[in-house]
């Protein structure tokens, strides 16, 4: 079996005693400044566990189109939902690839209790009436990946040399959350091979559970590099707002997924956990010999970076999804137009 291509961290040695526990932070802060990604084992999120969530990915997406169009995510102020091919948009091209995306279950807010613009982010999910059980099973789901995110936002703040808790204030009562069920169909020939354009997360990490189909593909320092499957390992990735709120110590990386060959699919489910919508990214104050080490957060004057999460999370939201953008935000468009 070939090396993988980016470093693999066992999270069962964080808790394995202080020896294990140091080396294991020590890979980790080395992983994130380095590349920005990293397979995670010893989870304990069971292969059969992750398997049924990528069976219930393709129970989905093989209903009629009518009926994912139910629950189609134009539907939603809350950018909740079913995305048909080419309905997402990354760096101005449509991206190859059909999603249902939920966040926590949340009760919208009234217009009376609206006093920002990403206020409205909060709302109920939408589920498709034809698959009971998807509620159900998503939501638990999406829960146990937040609390393996929860887990490495501790450990890095301890790798960082922080106080542990440094984070807690603006994840305690839940950190945002937002999943996707992806398909991404084979394209043929001369076909666009954009299943995701090149991007980078905005939260603070992301898990990528993916079938045995690769595509995922990370900008290293010697070219792009193909994120391999490996059996039961989620890929892990550094989000902006980390990168933020180290002061560029540790790195967002790009990424993206190149479309499957025709006649192959490509199943995956990815999970981006970030800081409450209502709460502000903490800006570290990392020890000197770190802080030395500290590039600054790369800027994109196309895209700025907001401390303030729910401006952050609602900008990238209206420049991925145009059809919600201009239903329900044709006001904020107005404005900024």
């Amino acid at each position: 079996m070939k090396k993988p291509a980016l470093p693999v961290l066992d999270l069962r040695d964080l808790h394995a005693g202080p020896e294990r526990r140091q080396a294991f932070l020590k890979d980790l802060r080395t992983a994130a400044r380095d590349v920005g990604f990293f397979y995670l084992t010893g989870h304990g999120l069971g292969l059969e566990k992750q398997k049924a969530i990528l069976a219930l990915a393709k129970t989905f997406f093989a209903l009629p189109e009518k009926e994912k169009l139910e629950v189609q995510m134009a539907n939603s102020p809350h950018f909740r939902g079913y995305t048909r091919m080419k309905g997402e948009i990354t760096r101005g091209k449509p991206d190859m690839r059909e999603q249902f995306d939920i966040m926590a279950e949340e009760k919208a807010l009234v217009p009376g209790e609206l006093h920002a613009p990403w206020q409205r982010l909060y709302g109920p999910n939408q589920w498709p009436a034809a698959l009971p059980q998807m509620q159900g099973t998503l939501l638990a789901w999406q829960d146990s990946l937040s609390d393996i995110t929860v887990t490495l936002l501790k450990a890095f703040a301890e790798a960082l040399e922080q106080d542990p808790a440094v984070f807690a204030e603006n994840i305690d009562g839940g950190p945002y959350r937002h999943m996707k069920l992806i398909r991404y169909p084979g394209q043929e020939g001369q076909a666009s091979r954009q299943g995701v354009g090149a991007h980078k997360d905005p939260g603070y990490l992301t898990l990528v559970m993916q079938d045995g189909q690769s595509g995922l593909e990370v900008q290293t320092e010697e070219g792009w590099v193909s994120a391999e499957p490996i059996e039961g390992a989620f890929v892990v990735n550094i989000g902006e707002l980390l990168e933020l709120a180290s002061n560029g110590y540790l790195r967002a990386t790009l990424h993206r997924v190149v479309s499957p060959q025709g006649g192959v699919e490509r199943y995956s489910c990815a999970f981006f956990m970030a800081a409450r919508l209502d709460s502000r990214v903490p800006l570290l104050a990392l020890p000197e010999r770190l802080a030395a080490q500290a590039r600054g957060p790369e800027s994109d004057p196309a895209n700025p970076l907001f401390y303030e999460v729910g401006e952050n999370v609602l900008k990238g939201r209206l420049r991925s999804h145009t059809d919600v953008a201009e239903r329900h935000y044709s006001d904020l468009m107005r404005a900024s137009a």
